[in-house]
């Protein structure tokens, strides 16, 4: 298991590091969304997501949900299979923005 690490790369880029799960998620974890009042788009980069449960999809959606409603654009971007696989199966898809390749 490894931390979670939310890294402010500047320009609107947001690099998550670590262990989206239960385990690895605490209290804090949704606290830290100054990011997401930038008023500017925001891309959650998730390339170095290692491992991802159902815990860290639903991180994703109250960031999904906080954002829109402070009127900021959020996408996500390099969403590990994992994750994706768990957002078909929730039928969440089509509600979070995701680019896959971006």
């Amino acid at each position: 298991m490894s931390g979670l690490q939310i890294l402010d790369q500047g320009g609107g880029h947001i690099l998550i590091d670590g262990d989206l799960t239960f385990a690895s998620l605490d209290k804090n974890a949704g606290q830290p969304l100054a990011f997401l009042q930038a008023g500017q788009p925001i891309t959650i980069d998730l390339s170095r997501v290692a491992n991802a449960d159902s815990a860290g999809l639903a991180l994703l959606i109250e960031w999904a949900k906080y954002a829109h409603r402070h009127q900021t654009l959020l996408s996500f971007a390099q969403i590990p299979q994992q994750l994706l696989n768990l957002a078909k199966l929730s039928g969440l898809e089509d509600t979070l923005l995701f680019h896959p390749s971006a």
